[in-house]
């Protein structure tokens, strides 16, 4: 038996901590680079409380693409931070660990990110990045890859390195309350999902299954305690399942749903947790259906089994069930997004070759990732 736990150096998570971010960050240096979502609001407690640093601000208000990544560094390098803080949602993260990165590189961000580019590894240290998630679903604070959009390309890729995990990562439930309900909703799902995909992967571990196992039953409940109105419980618990689920992919890998949504984000403008949402139930379908007789059959049934009594039906039905609750909560098909029938052979065949789907616990032929998407349209 071998594996390797990859995570970052500190982790506190509760309501509350978020109170001790100013003092850890402090630590690293009197200049720093703040990056947050489209409203400096919900950072401004965090600037006012780190008064007396030399600071920058850097907003994204939407997933970052390749652009925005250098726009970001040609206005940070000039700064020189000592450190790297993100709060917000999956965006302010992703492009925070990529600047924390890319800072210091002497190279430009396509000699590192991967399908697209180079993929080369860093040569020289990041600066310490700090992560404050506020929202519940990417479990971004705790992995080691940023996501970049390259519209040329039609694709989101990784910027990756076992060295661009947190220095600090703080798991705030509190800076979660109150998110909006479209937001709660798509996050929670790719929550929910980044915990099944890994405990499915075929690159499980006993330290994954350890974390996932627990978590199966746990997210589903609380989002749609969430659907009704807010609860601090259920939003302790589903940044619970987020960031169980950012630690056990970063260990175990994810599977199809990410595989096919790697591609669609990148061609349509589509929240990513939406995305997964849409591809969730399909993909479980689709996979239950493909590991019968196989080793991997008991750990499908398990996974349903989990998800099956917060939807009221068998393990049998949870696929469709997970769907149809889920678009009746508020939750977009793709062809809203401007996913077309013509589309599908193109985006199946290009997903196939994602590093996602490499995870997923049986190949899948581009003929069933048709299928999938198509029950997603």
């Amino acid at each position: 038996m071998q594996y390797q736990i990859e995570a970052p150096q500190r982790i506190l998570f509760g309501r509350g901590q978020a109170a001790r971010a100013p003092a850890l960050i402090r630590a690293f240096g009197p200049r720093g680079l703040i990056v947050h979502g489209a409203n400096p609001a919900r950072a401004a407690w965090l600037i006012s409380a780190l008064q007396g640093c030399e600071l920058a601000t850097q907003a994204i208000g939407s997933e970052p693409t390749l652009a925005d990544l250098t726009a970001a560094l040609d206005a940070a390098r000039p700064h020189r931070p000592d450190w790297v803080a993100a709060i917000g949602g999956g965006a302010a993260l992703d492009l925070g660990k990529a600047l924390a990165a890319l800072i210091p590189a002497p190279a430009c961000p396509m000699d590192h990110l991967e399908v697209v580019g180079r993929g080369l590894p860093l040569t020289a240290a990041p600066l310490p990045f700090i992560a404050l998630p506020t929202t519940a679903g990417t479990g971004a604070e705790v992995t080691k890859n940023a996501v970049i959009g390259v519209p040329d390309h039609g694709r989101k890729v990784s910027l990756r390195d076992p060295a661009m995990l947190a220095r600090v990562a703080i798991i705030d439930p509190a800076l979660t309350d109150f998110c909006p309900r479209e937001v709660t909703l798509t996050s929670g799902l790719d929550a929910i999902t980044q915990v099944i995909e890994p405990f499915l992967s075929s690159k499980a571990t006993p330290y994954t299954d350890a974390i996932t196992r627990p978590a199966l039953a746990l997210g589903l409940p609380a989002l749609m305690q969430l659907m009704k109105g807010e609860d601090a419980n259920a939003r302790d618990t589903i940044a619970h399942v987020s960031l169980t689920g950012g630690l056990a992919l970063a260990n175990g890998g994810l599977g199809a749903v990410h595989g096919l949504a790697g591609v669609i984000g990148g061609r349509l403008n589509a929240p990513h947790g939406a995305i997964c949402g849409a591809l969730l139930g399909p993909t479980l379908r689709a996979n239950a259906t493909a590991t019968g007789g196989t080793p991997f059959a008991p750990r499908m049934t398990e996974a349903l089994n989990a998800l099956a009594p917060a939807l009221g039906c068998t393990a049998k039905d949870t696929p469709e069930a997970l769907s149809q609750w889920a678009h009746s909560a508020g939750l977009p098909r793709l062809n809203s997004f401007g996913l077309s029938a013509d589309q599908i052979p193109d985006i199946a065949a290009a997903s196939a070759a994602s590093s996602s789907m490499k995870g997923n616990p049986v190949p899948l032929p581009p003929q069933i990732l048709e299928t999938i998407l198509r029950a997603a349209l």
